[in-house]
């Protein structure tokens, strides 16, 4: 038995094309499109990247969309400042701050201050209440994304045990929520959960997001069972990646990069589940999919327009 891959690039094309229709019937109708700004702060290469995708793949789908780059000295005042301008400009309507930001800045004052009608990452506490009562403005990026993946994918979410490792604002927290107002039946665990491999071999659909490279093994899956693998992890030393990836770790990568990226799920799961997202090429495409999806929501919620373009 082998698990059937769910890759997210399909379903990331598949929403972006949703989202370009939006952009034209809005242009076609006379108003502006859609306009998302991101805060990066420093010169970290792979927030870089992130940054960079986002704002490429906003005016592939026809949005308006800049990057705003601060210095790495750049204090929590100055950023705050940036971010109060945006959240005053009436021609942005989605805010990314782009984490982490620099240890000297606080970014939980940071976060705060973005007008939560335009927070596309639901970090605001605001945000975060709505989505706890089921009626959410937006839903993070990433647990909103593998939302889509399991749906799109027929895969039946109502009734299932979910079982989340990790209980993070960005994932754990929210993916709870969102599975929760789907009908399914959650439990979160942590660093603190006794016995977690039985708890994980519970799990219908088991969602990990702890940030430890191959962590979850055969042991933690029932036969069968869905594994989304929200972990993305560089793993420097050869003999590590050799442990956890076995047979399929492209060491010509390795050689030439320093470092492979890993799971927080071994690649050999694959042997007992039934589903499971592959790292890379799983979620990540999701996050930005649904970034631009949040951006469209905002806009029609602040034209006052709700779900019609």
């Amino acid at each position: 038995m082998s698990a059937k891959l769910l890759f997210g690039k399909p379903i990331q094309e598949a929403l972006l094309e949703e989202v370009a229709a939006s952009a034209r019937t809005i242009i076609e109708a006379g108003q502006r499109p859609p306009h998302l700004t991101a805060v990066l702060v420093g010169g970290d290469p792979a927030s870089a990247i992130y940054v960079r995708t986002k704002t490429n793949k906003s005016r592939e789908v026809g949005f308006g969309s800049e990057a705003i780059i601060l210095p790495q000295e750049t204090t929590t005042k100055e950023v705050l400042s940036t971010v109060t301008r945006l959240n005053e400009d009436d021609a942005v309507d989605g805010i990314l701050v782009q984490l982490p930001l620099p240890e000297h800045c606080d970014t939980k004052t940071v976060l705060d201050a973005v007008d939560p009608a335009k927070d596309v990452d639901c970090f605001h506490p605001h945000n975060t209440g709505l989505l706890v009562q089921g009626r959410p403005r937006f839903a993070p990026a990433t647990p909103a994304g593998i939302i889509e993946l399991l749906e799109r994918s027929d895969i039946e979410i109502a009734g299932k045990h979910a079982v989340i490792i990790g209980r993070s604002d960005i994932v754990g927290k929210p993916m709870a929520m969102l599975l929760l107002h789907r009908h399914a039946t959650v439990t979160i665990c942590h660093s603190r959960t006794p016995d977690l491999a039985a708890v994980c071999r519970g799990a219908d659909i088991l969602v990990a997001a702890v940030g430890v490279p191959g962590m979850v093994t055969k042991e933690f899956v029932k036969p069968g069972a869905v594994v989304i693998d929200v972990g993305i992890n560089r793993v420097a030393d050869r003999d590590q990646a050799a442990d956890i990836l076995g047979d399929s770790a492209d060491w010509e990568r390795f050689e030439e990069r320093g470092y492979l990226v890993v799971g927080d799920v071994r690649p050999d799961v694959a042997e007992a589940a039934g589903a499971m997202t592959p790292v890379p090429r799983g979620v990540g495409p999701l996050t930005i999919g649904m970034v631009l999806v949040n951006t469209l929501a905002a806009a029609r919620e602040r034209r006052g327009v709700g779900g019609e373009s």
